[in-house]
């Protein structure tokens, strides 16, 4: 059985995608190495970071290829609370299944979403 360790989100803005992460996850990065350009947090059991990659330039082409969902009982008020921050709303929050989703975007243009649990 696998189990999802980290999902990793290249950028050449990286002290722009770090703080829009902290804001988003509420807390400074728990690894940070500046000299490689790489900050990490713990999310729940996997991990998410951001890294400085020269080959990753601009807005995201697919955005919506791979997204990541962030868990939260709260979702109607952390979807406000990020909303605030600027980022794209790509979808207002919507029920499905029972459950709630709403799909925004980081600075890049990747999107993520805010899902209650399932």
């Amino acid at each position: 059985m696998l189990n999802l360790n980290s999902v990793m989100i290249g950028t050449t803005q990286l002290k722009t995608m770090v703080s829009f992460y902290e804001k988003v996850l509420g807390k400074p990065a728990d690894w940070v190495d500046e000299e490689h350009g790489y900050y990490g947090w713990q999310v729940g059991s996997s991990n998410l970071s951001v890294l400085e990659h020269s080959e990753m330039g601009g807005k995201a082409k697919d955005p919506g290829r791979v997204m990541f969902n962030l868990e939260t009982s709260q979702l109607k008020e952390e979807f406000e609370r990020i909303k605030a921050y600027g980022v794209t709303v790509i979808r207002e929050p919507y029920e499905m299944g029972g459950g709630w989703i709403a799909t925004l975007a980081d600075p890049d243009g990747n999107y993520f979403q805010l899902v209650t649990p399932m």
